[in-house]
């Protein structure tokens, strides 16, 4: 577990990526979660997910944790890989299940079926970069490894 957390304190890269993809993917998630920024809450997601997605309970559960809580552990950098892991296995799942049949583009002008895959790309990115390099700078994840590692070299004679 501890090879998770490992991570360069230093990485700013890593810092930027937590940012964005924290910061963009939360709102959704308080959506799905909480019924913030105009979303349908806990309730209303799992019964879309399942009735009209088509998804089971578990999976329905899990987009809502991810998005949710998992964003908030990518934006403090708290098992900062794991959390991008599953931010990245879901939109690998959203783009094949929903997205890709609307091609690339976003639907700016509103003049397609859906949205395209561009912003996911996007997201998914970011994850793999997060995947790679773990949390990085001002991470949770760095400072307990640190903490561990000062412990780790006291000796006591």
């Amino acid at each position: 577990m501890k090879k998770l957390l490992v991570t360069n304190a230093a990485n700013i890269t890593a810092l930027i990526a937590r940012l964005a993809l924290g910061i963009t993917l939360f709102p959704h998630g308080a959506q799905k979660l909480f019924g913030w920024f105009g979303g349908y809450g806990f309730g209303g997601t799992i019964g879309f997910l399942t009735a009209k997605a088509g998804l089971p309970y578990i999976l329905a559960l899990l987009v809502i944790l991810i998005e949710s809580i998992g964003a908030l552990f990518v934006l403090v950098g708290f098992i900062t890989r794991i959390a991008a892991f599953g931010i990245f296995v879901e939109f690998i799942g959203v783009i094949f299940k929903v997205h890709l049949a609307n091609g690339f583009f976003m639907n700016w002008s509103g003049s397609q079926k859906g949205e395209g895959i561009e912003y996911f790309i996007l997201l998914l990115g970011l994850a793999l970069i997060l995947i790679i390099t773990g949390g990085g700078k001002a991470s949770v994840d760095a400072a307990i490894t640190s903490t561990s590692n000062m412990k780790n070299s006291i000796s006591v004679e």
